[in-house]
């Protein structure tokens, strides 16, 4: 499926419901893709928040040399909005919010409800069901998957996952999309952790076990995925990157579908509960500074 030819090009005005770290990653990627973005938050603060921090990485971009569009060109393509109703007119919107069913479902179906009947939709969740989102919304066939990865600029993959009732049409459509974004796509059916968490959480999870066995130190136990075979990166730094939270959350959906195989250990809890998150706030299996 990856080596089939696809057409780059992304919908003239996409929206991005939630601007956090992935939302803002996201929104950065269509921009400097040629796409006016729109980023939809809660409230006005965290509608600033989101702006500055698509902001400030489509300016490292520039100053790095990475595009030769102008910084006030690509300023220009970004908005923000607190109210859903600014979403009519995207061809694509994509939900960024935080993986939590009702919140998700929430954002969905606010954003259906404005957009055209030929618009899609998308979910940027890691490891909710595609078909369990789609049951809330009224048009699921315009419905898929778009699973990026943290950091969203330097990443090379999506996921496009691929729900019982979405469309094959949108499925090609969206490995346009990401091929437009400069990244490769891979197509996966809905299932439990589609195919990167699953295989990502259970090597990140034994990683976890292991270090709590005292088997090894983490720095070891990552340098023998790094050198042994060839990871760019070890799991337990991966884990502090993508955050101890979002694994966490993730592990527990696949604990519930998929079996004791994605038990949490009892060090990412604890963890997690002490608010040791990994990068984000300075602390995980690692000590972080800027």
């Amino acid at each position: 499926m990856t080596g089939e030819t696809v057409e780059p090009q992304v919908p003239a005005r996409v929206g991005v419901v939630g601007g956090g770290r992935m939302g803002a990653g996201i929104a950065h990627a269509f921009v400097l893709a040629g796409a006016e973005v729109i980023v939809v938050e809660r409230d006005a603060e965290a509608a600033g928040a989101a702006s500055a921090r698509v902001l400030d990485s489509v300016r490292r971009t520039v100053d790095r040399g990475a595009t030769d569009r102008p910084l006030e060109d690509l300023r220009a393509a970004l908005t923000t909005a607190t109210d859903a109703a600014a979403l009519a007119g995207c061809g694509l919107v994509i939900e960024a919010v935080p993986e939590d069913g009702a919140l998700k479902a929430d954002a969905l179906a606010r954003a259906e409800r404005v957009l055209d009947r030929t618009a899609a939709l998308a979910t940027n969740t890691s490891s909710m069901s595609i078909d369990g989102l789609a049951a809330g919304l009224e048009r699921p066939g315009r419905f898929v998957g778009l699973h990026f990865f943290n950091p969203v600029p330097a990443s090379l993959l999506v996921e496009v996952v691929v729900g019982t009732a979405t469309e094959p049409t949108l499925v090609q459509d969206a490995r346009g999309w990401v091929a437009a974004l400069g990244k490769t796509a891979v197509v996966v059916r809905d299932a439990p952790g589609f195919a990167s968490s699953r295989l990502g959480v259970v090597l990140g999870l034994e990683a976890i076990r292991m270090l709590e066995e005292g088997v090894a130190s983490a720095a070891d136990i990552d340098a023998a995925m790094e050198l042994g075979y060839r990871h760019p990166m070890g799991p337990l730094r991966t884990t502090d990157i993508v955050g101890l939270d979002v694994r966490l959350g993730i592990a527990e959906e696949l604990h519930a579908r998929l079996g004791d195989r994605f038990a949490p250990p009892e060090l990412l809890r604890r963890l997690v509960a002490d608010g040791h998150l990994g990068r984000k706030t300075g602390r995980g299996f690692y000590e972080w500074s800027e």
